[in-house]
């Protein structure tokens, strides 16, 4: 019965909203965002016994929360800061990328962790390839971070940027 208690509570005193993707290697739940942004090898292996002592990647999975995507598609680990800011700043990141500057398209090159020296590339290459970032009018911000993914991968010069 506590453990019951103890999930319920845990699973209401987090902040449960829909992401793009998992945050990080240890998958969706409770633990990934209870050690969200911790490294090493004692955070992960907290995250996924947290995770799976749980049982809450199933009920995150079905209802698109703890961290989970509801599509049920595997997808990239884009951190959940950059997931969030999209998500968040769609429209502005659309008008940002299509002149290849602009506030919004610099916070998520910070949020990216693109060094300073290598922002006006990626600028450029945003701008460039905007038609196949932002490929029609309904497109998702999921779709729109995958696509940017795609888009550093193939460039030699931010290929290093990449979340694959």
């Amino acid at each position: 019965m506590k453990k019951v208690i103890l999930t319920a509570v845990a699973m209401t005193a987090l902040p449960v909203a829909s992401v793009i993707a998992a945050p990080n290697n240890v998958g969706c739940g409770v633990g990934s965002m209870v050690w969200d942004g911790q490294s090493g090898v004692a955070p992960q292996i907290l995250a996924i016994t947290t995770n799976g002592t749980m049982l809450n990647q199933m009920f995150g999975i079905s209802s698109g929360t703890l961290g989970c995507s509801p599509d049920g598609v595997v997808s990239l680990p884009m951190p959940h800061r950059i997931a969030q800011f999209t998500d968040d700043n769609l429209d502005n990141l659309a008008r940002d990328m299509a002149v290849g500057d602009g506030e919004t398209l610099n916070s998520l090159a910070t949020l990216w962790e693109v060094e300073a020296q290598d922002k006006p590339a990626f600028f450029k290459a945003t701008q460039t390839h905007f038609a196949q970032i932002f490929q029609n009018e309904n497109v998702t911000s999921k779709d729109v971070l995958l696509s940017l993914n795609n888009v550093l991968a193939a460039d030699p010069a931010l290929k290093r940027y990449n979340f694959s």
